[in-house]
């Protein structure tokens, strides 16, 4: 027989249970009432196999209970949890299952619940949210599935409102280049490249003269001070900038060839 010496809770709110043959187990209070164990009670060999197998389960129910009380968790987040708590891997099956009866691990309840909120919250496009769902464990065809909450009238919605907002940070850029910015900018936030095109065609497209030409002559101003006496590679820096050459021959005529 084997006798308990004592017993102690630890900051987990687990019971630490001490034996005479030096041996403890670490236990939920649900298997302290069960077995009754109190200081002094005496168990047989095969009682303390049992309350063993029950202690891994049991603990590391009672821990995934409170991992997803906070967020939604999907289940490679469970697994990777409960495997750092070093719950075994045939506990952690039970309690997978477990918890999925429960329906408190759900991929497709988490997937739809991250869409929403980063369609709400985020100017992310489709392709950067799916690929946040791929690194949380979800399938190919759980992604596939909790995507069409965001329809392409959403998308847009969000790609225009992301652009026009960026457009107000490219400044000093020619009007080319800021288009060429602003289409890159749209696809790293990973929208497709049709929606890109019909955000992109819904933009003024009629260039601010004025603008151009303060540009201009904020790019030439740099590129002179590198290349101060080779005209065309100041031509070709400037063209490759966004600007048309008969801007870029103003430029040269005006900033260069007056001050000569």
């Amino acid at each position: 027989m084997l006798k308990v010496t004592s017993i102690s809770k630890d900051k987990s709110n687990f019971y630490k249970v001490r034996f005479d043959d030096k041996r403890e187990l670490r236990i939920s209070e649900d298997l302290l009432v069960r077995y009754r164990l109190l200081k002094g009670t005496e168990i047989t060999e095969q009682v303390f196999e049992e309350i063993k197998k029950s202690a891994g389960y049991d603990i590391g129910l009672q821990l995934a209970m409170n991992y997803i009380s906070y967020q939604l968790r999907t289940e490679q987040e469970m697994r990777i949890y409960l495997k750092d708590k070093e719950i075994n891997r045939e506990d952690t099956q039970k309690i997978i299952q477990r918890l999925q009866e429960l329906q408190l691990v759900d991929d497709v309840v988490y997937g739809q619940s991250f869409v929403r909120t980063q369609m709400r919250l985020s100017d992310k496009g489709p392709q950067a949210i799916s690929q946040q769902l791929r690194k949380k464990g979800l399938k190919n065809d759980v992604i596939e599935e909790v995507m069409h909450l965001y329809t392409p009238e959403d998308q847009f919605d969000i790609a225009f409102k992301t652009a026009t907002k960026s457009l107000q940070t490219f400044h000093g850029k020619s009007h080319r280049e800021t288009l060429q910015k602003l289409r890159m900018k749209l696809m790293q936030k990973g929208f497709s490249s049709d929606i890109i095109s019909l955000v992109m065609a819904e933009l003024p497209d009629e260039k601010d003269e004025e603008a151009e030409w303060d540009a201009i002559q904020k790019e030439g101003a740099k590129l002179l001070r590198r290349h101060p006496n080779d005209q065309q590679k100041l031509k070709q820096k400037l063209y490759q900038k966004g600007f048309e050459f008969d801007l870029i021959q103003r430029f040269i005529d005006e900033e260069i060839i007056d001050e000569e």
